[in-house]
């Protein structure tokens, strides 16, 4: 009778590990086939708990519930504190979730558990940089120190020193990291601004050209290629990036203004006049200047009526513009055939900017008129 009782103990023993492992397997199919909330509740009839967890925590997590993943997280180290992956997932958690004190509390312990671990400094370095905590660099730099190659903390550091404009270390650093990913985009991103910051155009385009042959492309890669192709003189160059700057957002202001101006400098004036007009539309900003640029375009293709008009708005945006002034009495010269009408927008201008920097033309110019005058009438 002992006999057999010990047997059927051992049997039902054998038959309730055996349950237990097949209701695991089962869990662990459902989660690997994306079936998360079928996968929780299997786990959560398995026995003993402190073994799922950690599987229940990525479920969850799977799910996008992080307040219960780190519920879970919390148990599962609380049953294996020393358990450095479930630690270093469950800070990774809490700073994602932005409980970043006590991210920071688990990732210094992985540190110092592992010092030359590169990947425990930088989930560091990023929770300091939330922070605000300045010592976040040196997490990055430790990183560095241990892997030269790890790409994320090379940018991180990269960067730095792009925004202190200390170009040449920036530089170092990314060199040293596209010789080991040659392709990293954001690397070549930030080579493209070194050089785009010092004035170096000709080799910014270089690598914002890089950018795009990798597929990127953006209104931002553009609006810089175009800036920078201008800088070279290389205006069809820049036109056609200004362009493409503009597809992607046809009521950016500054983006046709800009355009229009590259045509002018090709002699297209009819294209310049089409581009600065409407950019003039879509601006919300004192416009004097723009409207005095529109008509000196619109007076190189010698349309004086509307040159006129361009400047009249450029006046009523700014009433003390005197370039605008100028510009508007030199046109009305142009325009006008009756030279008392012509002398008299002369004298006008002089009594109302006595002491304008156009007072020397204005004077030769009346001098000129009036002489026409005095030679007709003789």
């Amino acid at each position: 009778m002992i006999k057999f009782c010990t047997f059927l103990i051992i049997a039902l023993l054998t038959w309730s590990t055996q349950a237990q492992d097949a209701l695991l397997k089962r869990a662990d199919s459902l989660y690997v086939h994306g079936n998360y909330s079928k996968a929780i509740e299997a786990y959560k009839t398995y026995a003993p708990q402190d073994l799922v967890y950690e599987k229940m925590a990525k479920a969850y997590l799977a799910l996008g519930n992080y307040d219960l993943a780190l519920k879970n997280y919390d148990h599962a180290l609380n049953a294996f504190p020393e358990d450095a992956l479930i630690k270093y997932d469950y800070a990774k958690l809490l700073s994602r979730s932005k409980k970043l004190n006590d991210a920071a509390v688990l990732f210094s312990e992985l540190v110092y558990l592992d010092y030359r671990n590169p990947n425990y400094h930088y989930e560091l370095g990023l929770v300091f940089e939330k922070q605000g905590d300045s010592t976040a660099m040196d997490r990055f730099q430790s990183v560095y120190e241990l892997d030269p190659t790890h790409q994320k903390a090379i940018a991180k550091i990269a960067r730095y020193f792009l925004v202190k404009r200390k170009h040449e270390a920036s530089l170092r650093y990314i060199n040293t990291g596209l010789e080991s990913y040659a392709n990293n985009v954001e690397l070549i991103n930030l080579k493209a601004l070194n050089y785009y910051w010092k004035e170096d155009y000709k080799e910014a385009s270089v690598w914002f050209d890089q950018l795009l042959a990798l597929g990127e492309n953006s209104q931002f890669i553009h609006e810089k290629l175009s800036f920078c192709y201008a800088e070279q003189t290389l205006y069809k160059k820049a036109i056609d990036h200004a362009n493409l700057a503009v597809s992607f957002d046809p009521k950016s202001a500054t983006n046709l203004y800009i355009l229009g101006q590259l045509y002018e400098n090709i002699n297209d004036y009819a294209s310049a006049e089409k581009w600065i007009s409407e950019a003039l539309i879509i601006m919300d900003q004192p416009l004097n200047a723009e409207y005095t640029k529109l008509a000196t375009i619109l007076n190189l293709q010698g349309k004086y009526k509307e040159a006129i008009a361009a400047l009249q708005n450029a006046i009523k945006e700014d009433p003390q513009d005197e370039m605008a002034q100028f510009f508007l009495v030199r046109t009305k010269d142009e325009y006008y055939a009756d030279r008392d009408s012509k002398i008299k927008v002369y004298e006008v201008f002089k009594d109302k900017f006595p002491k304008s920097v156009y007072i020397p033309y204005a004077n030769g110019r009346l001098r000129e008129l009036k002489d026409e005058k005095f030679m007709k009438s003789e």
